[in-house]
């Protein structure tokens, strides 16, 4: 199963469905979450002492048990967005002993639709999976107003999540 995070509701949100869309039509499973429709409160070390919230929970089990994942979020201020780094937050937390255990050893890919340039988001997006232990592919998908979705680099990269998941 391919599962696709987005970190907004709205044109990354759009980006992630069409990008599942285009991946049924190829076979596998393929799951998008809303990091925005979670909801997870602000990570802070106190935050968890109360107890790492049952979505942060589940959001980790769905990641465990993914064979793929596509990273999806605009670029804010040069870098990720927050809610993705929340997210990631909990999930290094929610997961055991091992931090990296959701994201270590998965192959994934970084996608982007951006009113700037998007390098800088996809960048960043690519050095932190990798930093916990995530097959980056080398190529990445980056759109915007003026250069909507192509769809024959969407079905390469969703292609080769499905190939290299499956070995």
């Amino acid at each position: 199963m391919i599962l696709y995070l987005s970190a907004t509701t709205g044109k990354n949100l759009e980006l992630a469905k069409a990008l599942a869309n285009t991946g049924s039509t190829i076979g596998g499973e393929h799951r998008v979450i809303s990091l925005v429709a979670e909801n997870l409160p602000l990570y802070s070390t106190e935050a968890e002492q109360v107890g790492v919230p049952e979505a942060a929970k589940i959001l980790t089990q769905n990641l465990t048990e993914a064979d793929a994942l596509v990273l999806i979020a605009p670029e804010y201020n040069g870098s990720i967005p927050p809610v993705l780094t929340n997210a990631i937050a909990w999930i290094s937390r929610s997961g055991g002993d091992d931090w990296r255990a959701a994201f270590s050893g998965k192959i994934a890919a970084v996608a982007t639709h951006s009113g700037g340039g998007g390098q800088k988001v996809l960048a960043a997006m690519r050095a932190q999976l990798e930093h916990l232990g995530t097959n980056v592919l080398a190529r990445q998908i980056l759109t915007h107003y003026k250069k909507p979705l192509n769809p024959d680099s969407a079905k390469a990269v969703i292609g080769e999540l499905l190939n290299y998941s499956k070995k």
